[in-house]
């Protein structure tokens, strides 16, 4: 039974249909909410794993400047598979944000809909206000983590341009060239960095404000 249920979630995800996974999710037991806890953990994730293929491209990068010695090719190819490993983590952790903001929109949607269900028009307006609130904490982690995602293209750009140009110029002619973007590129990955980290603690927080509200 298990295994029919997997396959048929996987088919309903590799379909493309998301308000079909959520509606046989919650027949399992499963609903919205969870699911965007869930989703905001699997970034943050994402994030880390991110962070450390960006931080590994950067430090191949400064071996090959500093090269003292030995097989440039192998080097090069350890700095292009640590280039092409951070842009798959990269392009990971945007899908991740846009499922992340997809099953939110869904949450929030369905519980404004909501609202006009209830004959108390107290717990109305309880309800509206923990709603409010919620999209609120929500809207902020949103911003963060489409910030930090926002500084990901422009590293991966100057990246690629550094392979790029060394894969036709392998040569201590070509590593001294690009020498003077490392120290820019140095920088902008630091940057990069420090904003996934304060991506990850506003993940952290708003899980930890999920999981508050529903205990």
């Amino acid at each position: 039974m298990k295994r029919l249920i997997m396959s048929v979630l996987c088919l309903i995800v590799l379909s493309g249909c998301q308000s079909a996974y959520y509606a046989t999710m919650e027949k399992f037991g499963v609903h919205k909410r969870e699911i965007l806890v869930d989703r905001v953990e699997a970034t943050k994730e994402s994030q880390q794993a991110s962070q450390q293929e960006f931080q590994s491209a950067l430090e191949r990068l400064s071996t090959l400047i500093n090269f003292d010695g030995g097989e440039l090719q192998s080097v090069y190819d350890q700095l292009n598979d640590d280039y092409q490993a951070s842009l798959q983590s990269a392009q990971l952790v945007t899908s991740n944000i846009d499922k992340v903001e997809d099953v939110a929109n869904a949450l929030f949607n369905e519980w404004q809909d909501e609202l006009e269900q209830y004959s108390s028009e107290k717990l109305k307006r309880a309800s509206s206000r923990q709603l409010n609130d919620t999209q609120r904490q929500f809207e902020r982690l949103l911003r963060s983590m489409r910030s930090s995602e926002a500084k990901m293209q422009p590293v991966l750009d100057s990246l690629q341009d550094n392979v790029l140009f060394l894969k036709h110029n392998l040569n201590a002619q070509a590593i001294s060239a690009i020498k003077g973007e490392f120290n820019t590129l140095k920088r902008d990955i630091s940057a990069l960095i420090a904003d996934m980290n304060r991506s990850i603690e506003d993940s952290n927080k708003f899980i930890e404000e999920m999981n508050a509200t529903r205990s």
